[in-house]
């Protein structure tokens, strides 16, 4: 009844002197800054504070804010129910306010419900709609803490190591801090149960580091009892028993009783007053819509009327509650059978993805020494016999890597590896980018490429520019391949802006040979190319319009096609995205190839294959440039402490520590040095953990040697930032 109470009783409210949404903000900080202390009476205080103000104010967002944050304050000491009361009191105020950011914020504290009772699939599906609802960077921050603790638990390891080592270097600027703690404990946890204990020491005593700067007095227990365990592990007893004294110091100075019935006294006195305040604010209410109607009759009627209603509702919402127990007890068998059938498909549905990643993977590390001494030979000045050969190997090579490139990538979606992650862009930049990177494919065919683009798209528009990059580039890289002397047209078009959300037309037509009617239906399956004729014609995999019709996919959006035989082909789309807030500038991209001096470079190469050793400082040896090579991360990180060095050449996947590992570490003493990550990427990677890591840029094997080139010129002689 409470509940239903709500929003009657904020508009009792009238607003409060000169106290500002920043005055509740402030309360609500600094609850949160106690919350992270563990003093968890001190933030409940505060936050009553808050929300007293937010009503006052009659502001609905900070008032839902502060019922998540009481929701989550419960929620940490155990008092499910009132948990619960303060999620639902935050829903009904949502139902009837558009907030993104409380709708995220509200499926997130369902997920750490759902985590709670051990229910781990449910709960990464839900913070997985979470996720999608808002670009708030603190949430989605703790929205990748809380996977990478469940992952831990499912187990899948590898991705909560690389959600964890992301979170490490974060900026958040709320709770950077706190947030790179709980990383390191993950850290800490994960090696322990993979049964590294002297990793779990290093990342732990990290942890504890940051935790006694900030007084995160419950991370800081933590912490101790894993040194503890770490330690004892590898027979460090000595200092086990340190950790168990600190543990035991800790609380009994901390976590005594007296704080135990503080807490618990505070929570019970606010959530009464809490209680009792929307009671009173509903009998007041009542009384005013009692006077206002001079108690006549039918006001007396209707308020007998509305109070019925009321009680029956409370009456029905009793025994809904009643019947919804007594069913999700039925469920829970049919429930934990259904989870066994899923898990049974899921890991038949990992054991494929994870084969294909393997295959796809090892591939590479061959294929580069192909590659590699491929370029090598052939700038050896070989005769005309070898030359002919060499050539024919080096575009064996280039058509297998395209085809291992397009497998992955095929992979990643199938394993849902892929999302859509909102980023500001300028679409125009990026259409224009698209155009440039393929103008030497299209003079191959004499064929010329032509931008139209609508000068009434904002400038300005968030969506995952990445992957609109790798559709087009897959639509206009198809349509240079079957146009010879001919034009291929890439149209961007405003359909409609209604408020912030703005929806794209995207086509790409040709004036090539065209696609027959009756193959157009399965011309987006896997491997087909309308015809063998064609295929052995103008080669590729056939699978480049199933990646535009599976990426298309993650946008909710379909291909269309329209073609007819000699005419050309003409593919169309639509994109919706929404307007950014920043302008960002709109002068086109153009790539530019620079030649740089590179005599008297000194680089470490970091790989632990000795053939592709030889390789790459053949290469860099090439451009009259020295270099030293580190086999493992381990060593890398002790070279690059005692040697000064113009770039790193990085590969992630080595024995001991990996490449992501050993930048992180280099980062904490070695801030400008450029680290290029030089790897054959496979199903699990993700670029964005790379930057995250520290790295500068990222070239994958086998490579262009003009690209890897040009990639250590540009980072040595025009660095970017670090992510």
């Amino acid at each position: 009844m409470s509940i239903l109470f709500l929003l009657i009783s904020i508009s009792a409210f009238s607003q409060a002197g000169n106290s500002t949404r920043e005055d509740v903000e402030k309360y609500f900080i600094t609850s949160r800054n106690y919350k992270n202390q563990d003093k968890l009476d001190l933030a409940l205080e505060s936050l009553n504070k808050a929300l007293i103000l937010a009503e006052k104010l009659e502001d609905v967002k900070s008032i839902i804010d502060c019922n998540h944050e009481f929701s989550l304050l419960y929620l940490k000491l155990d008092k499910i129910d009132q948990s619960v009361l303060f999620w639902d009191q935050a829903e009904v105020l949502l139902n009837v306010t558009e907030y993104p950011y409380g709708s995220a914020m509200h499926t997130y504290i369902e997920a750490l419900h759902l985590f709670k009772h051990e229910k781990y699939y449910q709960a990464n599906f839900e913070l997985d709609k979470a996720s999608k609802m808002t670009n708030v960077r603190n949430l989605t921050l703790h929205i990748l803490l809380t996977k990478g603790f469940i992952y831990l638990e499912l187990p899948k390891y590898d991705e909560a190591l690389k959600n964890f080592n992301s979170l490490i270097v974060n900026n958040d600027t709320e709770e950077k801090d706190y947030i790179a703690t709980r990383a390191y404990i993950g850290l800490a946890l994960l090696e322990l149960k993979t049964k590294q204990p002297d990793k779990s020491i290093i990342y732990a005593n990290l942890g504890l580091q940051i935790a006694q700067k900030n007084e995160f007095f419950k991370e800081i227990l933590e912490l101790n009892q894993l040194l503890a365990n770490s330690n004892q592990q590898v027979g460090n007893y000595e200092a086990s028993l340190q950790y168990s004294n600190s543990l035991i110091a800790l609380k009994d100075s901390v976590y005594n009783e007296a704080k135990i019935k503080s807490e618990a006294k505070k929570a019970d006195t606010i959530y009464n007053e809490t209680q009792k305040n929307l009671i009173e604010s509903q009998r007041k209410k009542i009384e005013e819509l009692e006077e206002s109607s001079s108690r006549t009759e039918i006001t007396a009627i209707l308020t007998s009327a509305f109070l019925t209603i009321i009680s029956l509702l409370a009456v029905s919402l009793y025994r809904n509650n009643q019947i919804k127990l007594k069913t999700n007890d039925l469920l829970q068998t049919k429930n934990t059978e259904l989870e066994a059938s899923r898990d049974a498909a899921v890991k038949a549905m990992e054991a494929k993805t994870n084969f294909l990643s393997t295959v796809s993977h090892e591939l590479r590390t061959p294929l580069y020494a192909v590659t590699g001494l491929t370029h090598l030979l052939l700038e050896e000045n070989p005769n005309d016999a070898q030359l002919e050969h060499l050539k024919a190997l080096k575009f064996s090579g280039d058509y297998l890597l395209s085809f291992i490139n397009d497998i992955l990538q095929l992979n990643k979606i199938d394993a849902d590896k892929l999302e859509p992650v909102n980023t500001e862009f300028n679409l125009k930049k990026v259409l224009t980018e698209v155009v440039s990177s393929l103008q030497q494919s299209a003079k191959q065919n004499q064929t010329k490429i032509v931008l139209d683009y609508d000068e009434k798209i904002p400038r300005s528009l968030l969506s995952d520019s990445m992957k609109i990059s790798q559709i087009l580039i897959n639509l206009v890289g198809n349509g240079i391949k079957f146009t010879k002397k001919g034009e291929v047209t890439v149209i961007a078009r405003l359909l409609n802006k209604v408020d912030e959300k703005v929806t794209i037309y995207f086509e790409v037509k040709d004036n090539g040979i065209g696609i027959e009617k009756e193959k157009i239906t399965n011309i987006f399956d896997s491997f087909e190319q309308g015809s063998i004729q064609i295929n052995r014609e103008y080669g590729g995999t056939g699978l480049g319009l199933t990646i535009v019709k599976s990426l298309l996919g993650l946008f909710n959006s379909t291909i269309n096609l329209k073609s007819e035989i000699g005419k050309g082909s003409s593919f169309f789309f639509e994109i919706e995205m929404t307007t950014g807030n920043s302008v960002i500038n709109d002068i086109a991209f153009e790539i530019t190839d620079r030649d740089y001096d590179f005599t008297g470079l000194h680089l470490l190469i970091v790989e632990d294959n000795k053939i592709n050793q030889v390789i790459t400082k053949k290469m860099l040896i090439k451009k009259d440039m020295t270099c030293d090579v580190a086999s493992n991360g381990t060593d890398a990180v002790e070279m690059v402490s005692q040697n000064k060095y113009d770039a790193i050449l990085m590969d992630i996947h080595m024995p001991g520590i990996s490449g992501e590992e050993a930048t992180i570490l280099i980062r904490k003493f070695n801030k400008y040095t450029p680290i290029i990550a030089l790897t054959a990427i496979s199903l699990d990677d993700s670029l964005e953990s790379f930057y995250a890591a520290g790295c500068n840029d990222v070239v994958t094997k086998p490579f262009k040697p003009e690209v890897f080139y040009q990639k250590i010129g540009e980072n040595i002689f025009h660095p970017k930032p670090i992510a």
